[in-house]
């Protein structure tokens, strides 16, 4: 068991390492378009359902107010989104997509895209890991606190 205890043999680390790796591999993929990592998605979230509240999107991205909204703020300096306050309830602002945003979504795909394809992952393999990681996903969130 004292093994198990060694860097190399801890999940934790190998997903931080995953994701650093992946967040380097986007970073290029999207640095010739200006926007990072997590605009990007912000952009993924939009481009399937745009006019959502801030509310709505840092809930689906799983992100706070304080990361959220200096996010769409620089986006919406940059052209990317505009927002609106709700007549209804002032509370509410909603963020739309801007024609820049639209109009870039091949390219970005694209470059996504071929930034994942240089990976060689398979489309099986990909299937077969968004799975698993959905598996952990919902076990790490309703583990039973000790």
């Amino acid at each position: 068991m004292k093994d198990f205890f060694t860097l190399d043999k801890q999940l934790c680390f190998a997903v931080y390492e995953t994701a650093g790796d992946f967040t380097k591999l986007y970073t290029s993929a999207l640095q010739p378009f200006g926007l990072t990592y997590p605009q990007y998605l912000v952009l993924l979230a939009l481009w399937e359902k745009d006019g959502m509240t801030a509310k709505e999107l840092g809930d689906k991205l799983n992100l706070g107010t304080g990361t959220l909204t200096p996010m769409i703020s620089r986006m919406v300096s940059n052209g990317w989104l505009r927002k609106e306050r709700s007549t209804a309830d002032e509370r509410k602002i909603y963020i739309f997509l801007e024609e820049k945003a639209r109009k870039e979504k091949q390219g970005i795909t694209k470059n996504v895209g071929e930034a994942i394809q240089s990976c060689s992952i398979e489309l099986k393999e990909y299937e077969e890991l968004m799975e698993h990681l959905g598996k952990l996903r919902i076990k790490l969130r309703s583990r039973v606190p000790r």
